[in-house]
């Protein structure tokens, strides 16, 4: 019935803090949609920013910022990727560590944005 994700929510406390994070630090690419939503796109999904004090209608029961535990696929090797983080400043909480992906085991490195949300970074191990 269902073929894959379209887009997921993440509420932030400051839309212009969260997009040059997940932008510079990340690297996804940004699309304005309006004042109050902006995508942040990871191939054909997007990671949705909505603000807490938005208008927009209907949201989650409770839309919490720092809720959310997300993991992602990087393209780069893993110690590029920390050598990047390390670059800009961005600590590292946890990695590279084992740990079992969708589709088999992966290595991963925990960071955190902003608001506190858990981002793991991980690629296939090999």
């Amino acid at each position: 019935m269902l073929s894959g994700l379209d887009h997921l929510v993440v509420t932030v406390t400051d839309m212009a803090r969260a997009v040059d994070f997940y932008s510079r630090v990340l690297g996804l690419d940004v699309r304005y949609r309006d004042a109050q939503r902006v995508d942040l796109m990871l191939g054909d999904t997007a990671l949705r920013l909505h603000q807490t004090d938005t208008d927009i209608a209907p949201v989650s029961a409770t839309p919490t910022p720092g809720s959310l535990d997300l993991c992602l696929r990087c393209q780069l090797p893993l110690t590029e990727f920390k050598q990047h983080l390390d670059a800009l400043g961005i600590e590292i909480e946890l990695g590279p560590v084992a740990r079992q992906g969708a589709n088999g085991p992966i290595e991963s490195v925990y960071l955190r944005d902003p608001d506190g949300n858990l981002l793991e970074v991980s690629r296939p191990a090999r």
